[in-house]
């Protein structure tokens, strides 16, 4: 088989103990495995920081998870080549962001030298092109090719339903777009580029009013003077609760805590958290058009199974008129029943009320 590196790994029997490098990754393996916890003989601790509640829901799904070390502390973070080889693995699951260093490739051939194989992954640098098929390499790793299939073909029929009627609409101008992570808690602004979230703006057919300001496909900090510049008509902000113990995965703190979406989160708390964050200075400044077109996604999002429910969130956002008839929560409700052991429970997009 193939990994999403196009490295080739040949695994000779299933693994029996897996370790995942991230732990975000947990939430790929559990669509594509109806029991992956027993596997487990290390994870990443990103998880907890990222979604403290929905890490906890995996803990009461599977209470065995409690026992599983946690090999990393925050988000971002390498690990220990030597605390790797101690939990005897016999698989290990990389993210692909985390092979961007060369120590870290430097430990795949000492870990392929102990016998151990390595497959990467990818629900970060890439989500919308590589979250399926992340999710259909964890299946033929299990040989839960099937049961893999099946989310991935549900995932791919409804963003092609997406896409079909973007082209057969008529040509419009295309909403110009300011997708922001952490506002609020991060000093503003770091923007998104063409890779990470910024990926959907380009698919939903949208104007990213950041990447002219940007050195490169990724996103980078820009100034308040920069945003205003830009004049975006409509403002996506990305947040989640994060555990601060363990670290935000970078950027400065803004001192806030910027907008409260994930697991757990009500609806009137995420709501009333971006409508806080525009009283907030600086954001106050934002064109009029961008604040009564003002939305917030969960972070991590597109790496997760709820991504296509997201993807028709955004759509609503971008062009109202043309996809008024998606119901994304309907979206996310089949893949809770379908395809999810832990189900996702809380606010994972928002938006202000029109007018």
């Amino acid at each position: 088989m193939r990994d999403v590196l196009g490295r080739s790994v040949t695994i000779a029997r299933p693994p029996r103990a897996v370790l995942l490098a991230e732990g975000f990754q947990l939430l790929a393996l559990a669509v594509a495995h109806p029991d992956p916890v027993p596997l487990l003989v290390g994870r990443g601790g990103d998880l907890r920081r990222l979604d403290a509640a929905l890490d906890n829901g995996f803990r009461q799904r599977f209470p065995a998870l409690a026992k599983v070390p946690e090999i990393t502390s925050a988000v971002g973070q390498g690990f220990s080549l030597e605390r790797a080889l101690s939990l005897l693995p016999d698989l290990v699951i990389l993210s692909a962001w985390q092979m961007n260093a060369a120590e870290m490739r430097g430990n795949v051939e000492q870990l392929d030298k102990a016998g151990i194989r390595v497959v990467v992954a990818d629900t970060f640098l890439r989500p919308l092109d590589e979250l399926v098929p992340s999710v259909r390499l964890l299946g033929q790793v299990f040989g839960q090719e099937a049961r893999a299939e099946a989310f991935a073909g549900f995932h791919e029929a409804r963003r092609q339903a997406v896409l079909d009627r973007l082209r057969a609409a008529p040509a419009a101008e295309a909403p110009a777009a300011l997708l922001t992570a952490f506002p609020g808690r991060w000093n503003c602004c770091w923007v998104a580029g063409r890779d990470g979230a910024g990926e959907a703006l380009t698919l939903l057919g949208a104007r990213n009013v950041g990447l002219p300001f940007l050195p490169g496909p990724s996103g980078a900090q820009l100034s308040l003077e920069q945003v205003l510049t830009a004049a975006p008509d409509i403002f996506i902000g990305t947040g989640a609760r994060l555990d601060d113990q363990g670290g935000s995965g970078g950027g400065d703190s803004g001192g806030g805590e910027g907008l409260q979406l994930g697991t757990g989160v009500g609806a009137a708390e995420a709501r009333d958290s971006l409508r806080h964050l525009l009283e907030q200075p600086g954001y106050r400044s934002l064109p009029e058009a961008a604040r009564r077109r003002a939305c917030g996604l969960w972070n991590p999002v597109f790496g997760s199974p709820v991504a296509i429910a997201a993807i028709e969130a955004m759509a609503r956002w971008l062009h109202p008129t043309l996809f008024a008839d998606l119901d994304p929560a309907a979206t996310l409700a089949e893949i809770n029943r379908r395809f999810t052991p832990v189900p996702f429970d809380g606010t994972y997009w928002t938006e202000l009320p029109a007018g």
